[in-house]
């Protein structure tokens, strides 16, 4: 039954939960096994050098939560938190840049490529899911603003989402730098061709805002707006020119418009789906109202004001 012990925790490793969660302490189990294994032929005591080798171990173990808890405090729940900000940021850059430089009124289409807004997001689609960290923050205690039993999977969701959102990015950045290199002829349609490219700006733009509200609301740890009215606008814009294009005849003769305008209302649907993880998260969360949070300041900064008792207030009746 000995031997059967390492190899039943070695096999355990294989499954993906156990593998997630507790890789460390298997992996620390079939350490010391082999180590008392191997002993038994030349130490004795084998009973006190199993005592020695959980001594250590609990040694290393309160020496590293003493360390990361009080002298250097290393929270994974702020790493996860800090890049699911910063992932929605770089989103929000991305759209800013289509929006100023590709639909604007004065756009310049030379060196698009060199382009901050071109290579921010790639961090973002390049980055694995912080399934990891993740998993780390579940085994953390209560401390700052991150409460027991914090929503940790709502953040691997989140992150989920802006992957999927960059790699729309990622085609729509190839399409809009293939038609800058392309000499196309001039459109026939040009009132629609105009249309098109104003109502992308428009998307870009309301896409960029809800993304910045949702960036900030996720910093700050304060409920987002209830009903987005930027994933509200932009929804209403790509739908109106969905519908537009597919009534129009002209649309074969302005196609290459066309086509990135129907990317980036791709790219509007996974946005609102990244509110509403947002929404979901900032529920389970349970996130300060910004209203609660305003009027809490205001109390603050108005006792601070006064130095002494409040007056008493004499009210006298008519007789």
């Amino acid at each position: 039954m000995t031997p059967c012990r390492p190899s039943a925790a070695t096999f355990l490793r294989f499954i993906p939960e156990i593998k997630a969660k507790y890789d460390y302490g298997v992996t620390i189990f079939i350490l010391t096994f082999s180590l008392v294994a191997v002993s038994s032929y030349r130490v004795e005591e084998l009973i006190q050098l199993a005592h020695d080798r959980f001594y250590t171990i609990i040694v290393g173990v309160l020496i590293c939560l003493l360390t990361t808890v009080f002298v250097f405090p290393v929270w994974a729940g702020e790493g996860v938190h800090k890049l699911a900000v910063g992932n929605l940021d770089k989103l929000a850059q991305f759209f800013e840049g289509m929006e100023s430089e590709c639909f604007g009124i004065s756009t310049v289409t030379d060196n698009l490529e060199a382009k901050d807004f071109l290579q921010e997001y790639k961090s973002v689609l390049n980055r694995r899911p912080p399934r990891t960290l993740c998993t780390f923050a579940k085994w953390e205690p209560r401390h700052g603003k991150f409460r027991f039993r914090h929503p940790w999977s709502q953040y691997q969701k989140l992150g989920t989402l802006c992957r999927q959102c960059a790699s729309s990015m990622e085609a729509l950045a190839s399409y809009v730098i293939t038609t800058t290199k392309t000499q196309y002829p001039a459109a026939a349609s040009p009132d629609l061709s105009y249309k098109v490219r104003k109502t992308c700006g428009e998307m870009s733009l309301h896409s960029a805002k809800a993304l910045r509200q949702l960036a900030t609301a996720t910093e700050t740890m304060t409920v987002p707006p209830p009903a987005n009215l930027a994933v509200s606008a932009a929804m209403k814009a790509a739908e109106g020119l969905r519908l537009e294009l597919a009534e129009n005849a002209a649309m074969l003769q302005v196609m290459h418009v066309a086509v990135t305008a129907s990317l980036l209302a791709d790219l509007v649907a996974q946005v609102k789906e990244i509110a509403e993880c947002v929404d979901v998260l900032a529920r389970e969360a349970h996130f300060k109202n910004p209203k609660d949070e305003r009027r809490d300041v205001a109390v603050d900064t108005l006792s601070r004001g006064r130095s002494g008792p409040l007056p008493d207030v004499v009210v006298q009746c008519p007789e």
